[in-house]
């Protein structure tokens, strides 16, 4: 009789260990595939604009010069650098010719037609933007578009 009560549990461990595998394979799978790009371009309320791999809105800072970043410690803190580890990638709408990176500290930062590329720290989720027209540090903060010019507008 014990045998029989082993048999289910036995079955549904071996059914387990298949899924695991199963698991395992797809995880290895998803970690060869293509990795997403650097700068990618999406829909929002002020039109289409530039993101990061992640979804979350990239942002340029007024008193940035081209190729060169002012921003910061405690700036840095609240609106931090794009940072590529090589050479970034563009996405679908996202012109390669106005894509590269200058030197920081902490490596090299994303730039966008000269734009040095930040995130916010306030943007918790993809899709959520509310960094634009923010005068935080001394100069408003705008959404590029794929064109690589700034949104001046605060609001949609």
């Amino acid at each position: 009789m014990k045998a029989r009560h082993l048999l289910p549990t036995a079955l549904a461990l071996v059914a387990l260990a298949a899924g695991g595998s199963a698991a395992a394979l797809a995880a290895t799978h998803a970690s060869t595939a293509s990795t997403p790009p650097t700068v990618a371009v999406k829909s929002s309320a002020w039109g289409k604009i530039l993101v990061n791999s992640k979804g979350f809105a990239l942002y340029m800072w007024v008193k940035d010069k081209p190729n060169k970043s002012v921003c910061s410690t405690a700036c840095l803190s609240v609106w931090p650098f794009v940072i590529a580890s090589g050479k970034p990638t563009a996405g679908p709408g996202v012109n390669p010719k106005l894509l590269a990176t200058i030197k920081v500290k902490g490596g090299n930062e994303v730039t966008y037609n000269k734009y040095p590329l930040y995130t916010f720290v306030s943007d918790v989720k993809p899709g959520v933007i509310s960094g634009q027209g923010n005068t935080t540090f001394g100069g408003a903060w705008w959404l590029l578009t794929p064109a690589g010019q700034p949104i001046t507008k605060k609001k949609p």
